[in-house]
Formats: C-alpha cells, structure tokens, sequence
C-alpha cells in the first residue's frame, strides 16, 4: 500500500513543522500502544514540507509520505493586530453572527463551539474593564491628592498598561488568538478573503498534480477550520472532472457551521453541496468531548447543502470517553485546545478510528469504513437560514 496523504491544518500561525513532531511523538506511543510497527523519515517527493513513515501490521508492509498544505503565512498576517483593531475585531464578529441570526442557530447544534466562540469576547470585555476599573481608581486616588486634571493622564496611562500587560498573557489565555479565528472567518460575511481563495485554488491543482502519480490512495485531511479549506478544494477538482476516484477525504474536528452559517458564505455552500453530489469517500471524525468542533454534526446536512437523492460523509465519533483512559481525561480535563488535537494523536484504546493507521496502514480509508453506518448520535437537522442551492 503507498499512499500520499495531503494535510491542510486549521488555523494556525505555527509553520507546519509541529505537525511532524506531533506525528513523529504520537505515532511512537499509539504504535507501542497497538502493537504495530511505525518509522518516521525522509520522503521521495520534497515539494513543500512533510516527512515519510512506514508501517508494519500483523506482517503486512505500508508506506506513506505526508505534505503539510501550508496557509499559516495568512494566519500570522491576520493576526498581527493591534489592541484597538482586536477590540474592533471583537464588536464586528460579534455583530456578524448575532445581527444575521447564525450565533442562535449554532446554538440549536452546539453550545460547546458556541461557548468556545463566545469566550473570547467575554475574556477581552472583562480584560478592558479590568484594566479601565484600576485605572479608574488610581486615578482618582491621584486627584485627591493634586487635581482632577492630574488624576485623567494617569488613569489613561494605567488602562492602556493594563491591556498590554493582559496581551502578553495571551499564551495561556488565548483571548486575542481566538478573536482573531472567528474574526478572520466572519470578515467578509463568510466569503472567502482573496488571499485564502487564491491558496484554495493553488491546494486544488497540488492535489490534483498529486493525484496523478503512481499511488494506491491520495488522502486528503482537512483538521478544524482547514475541513471546509479541504471540501472547497476538492469540491473545484469535482467541477473540473479531475476528482480522481483514488481521491479520499477524511475531516476531523470540523467547524464548518461556523463558516456555512454566515449569510455571504455563498461559495462554502455551493462546495459542500457539489462536493457531496461528487461522492468521493468522506470520512468526518468528531467527538462531543472536542468543544471546539460541531461534534456529530454532519456538515452538509446541517449546512442545508444536501444534494437531490442525499450525499455527503460518513459521520464517525471518536468517542473520547471510550478511546482515552479515565487517567487521560482527567489529564485533558478542561485544555480545550489540546482535545481538539487529540484526533492527531495517540489514543489508549483506540476503535475504529487510529490516525496512523489511517494515514500509514495497509487499508484505504474506504475499506477501512466499509459497512459503518453513521455514529447514533449523529446530527443532521437543516437549521441553516442560508442553503444550497
């Protein structure tokens, strides 16, 4: 079995060498785990980054080379905002989910990614009253002492301290890496900024470049904001008839609501309602653990993008509270970023879902799906106001 697999992360500032450390780290514990053989190496195909692995299961030999689709240049770009522009950022975001009535539809299937949404407004606003409270005493403290002129520059000065002090702690807080996200997804109404449909279509041609060499499986995987990257990209591939059947996608932790719900994400629509239509294998992984994906939510039901006669993916959980030892739970109690990573790592118990077999094993992901029905607890409720067509 040789497979190429073609990875598109979320978003994500970091260049993509974490990923192969991730993988390189996880892989060795999930293969101790499982008792299968995994080496991590070189690859024959240097264009971009990636890395190649090899495994051994149950005698049976596979091989595997990984490129990482990159699009963290125009994270880092949206990224780089001041504290002003952040806090515009925030009232825009807010107003774009709230004033189109999305933010109360993606209540209706998830609170946890909703929640995971609202918190950095929330944490940004106490941030600002915050530093605008001690301010406001300090400087009123000052004016008794001289006057109320003296006391006004110094309770300015404070507050402005106050929220860059509050800005260097965002490696543990998260607030202004998570306004940026949600900003960045709602800017444009959820229509694609020109940057990341240029890079789209750039992905589309480099998986279609790929999918004409010699390989037993082109797998494709989009991970949070980079699933619905992945379904656009493959979705332009199906239009142009260049979809090769050996073409599999396999989504995991998606937020495609987040994007879908939004009134202008006209494009998103159409690839998730075409890209169903096409009927590659799809395989999406999600867990209601994970608060920072739609976990179960099929993406093309709920989207309304379900084409004439049905389509769409297969909707597997990767049921954290089975796969991960209650040691490991309560380890990863409360570090939501690192569940929503989780389905790129190692798992104690794993089922039907284990990333490097996946991804390094001897089956396609087809035949490794093959005969699954949809996890029980699936959701598929149309409840988007916008749809397709």
């Amino acid at each position: 079995m040789r497979r190429r697999v073609l990875y598109i992360p979320g978003y994500d500032p970091i260049p993509p060498r974490r990923y192969r450390e991730l993988f390189k780290r996880e892989g060795a514990k999930q293969a101790q785990i499982s008792g299968y053989k995994l080496k991590t190496g070189a690859r024959s195909d240097r264009t971009g980054f990636g890395w190649g692995a090899t495994t051994e299961t149950d005698g049976t030999r596979a091989e595997a080379e990984f490129e990482v689709l990159v699009w963290s240049d125009i994270v880092a770009g949206s990224m780089g905002q001041s504290i002003p522009a952040t806090y515009g950022q925030l009232f825009r975001t807010a107003w774009a989910y709230i004033g189109s009535g999305a933010l109360w539809r993606l209540m209706r299937l998830r609170r946890g990614p909703v929640l995971a949404a609202l918190y950095p407004i929330v944490v940004l606003l106490v941030q600002a009253l915050a530093a605008g409270l001690a301010g406001w005493i300090l400087g009123w403290l000052v004016s008794l002492m001289a006057t109320w002129w003296a006391g006004l520059p110094v309770a300015v000065a404070l507050f402005v301290l106050g929220l860059r002090q509050w800005r260097k702690l965002d490696g543990k807080i998260f607030a202004y890496y998570l306004m940026h996200d949600y900003a960045f997804t709602a800017q444009n109404g959820g229509a694609y900024p020109p940057a990341l449909q240029t890079r789209i279509d750039a992905f589309a041609e480099r998986i279609a470049t790929v999918s004409a060499g010699d390989w037993d499986e082109v797998l494709v995987i989009g991970h949070s904001s980079g699933a619905y990257i992945a379904v656009s990209a493959l979705a332009k591939l199906a239009r142009t008839g260049r979809l090769a059947p050996k073409i599999a996608l396999l989504t995991l932790g998606h937020v495609v609501p987040m994007a879908s719900f939004l009134p202008r994400a006209d494009q998103l629509r159409r690839d998730l309602h075409d890209l169903a239509l096409a009927g590659p294998v799809w395989i999406d992984v999600t867990a209601p653990g994970d608060a920072c994906s739609f976990g179960l939510c099929d993406p093309v039901a709920v989207s309304r993008c379900v084409p004439e006669g049905g389509g769409g993916p297969l909707v597997v959980s990767a049921a954290f509270t089975r796969t991960l030892s209650p040691a490991r739970q309560k380890e990863l109690r409360g570090r939501w970023f690192r569940l929503h990573f989780q389905y790129l790592c190692a798992f104690d118990q794993p089922g039907i879902y284990d990333y490097f077999q996946i991804t390094t094993g001897p089956q396609p992901l087809a035949e490794r799906f093959a005969g699954r029905s949809h996890s029980p607890a699936r959701i598929a409720r149309p409840v988007n106001r916008w749809h397709y067509p």
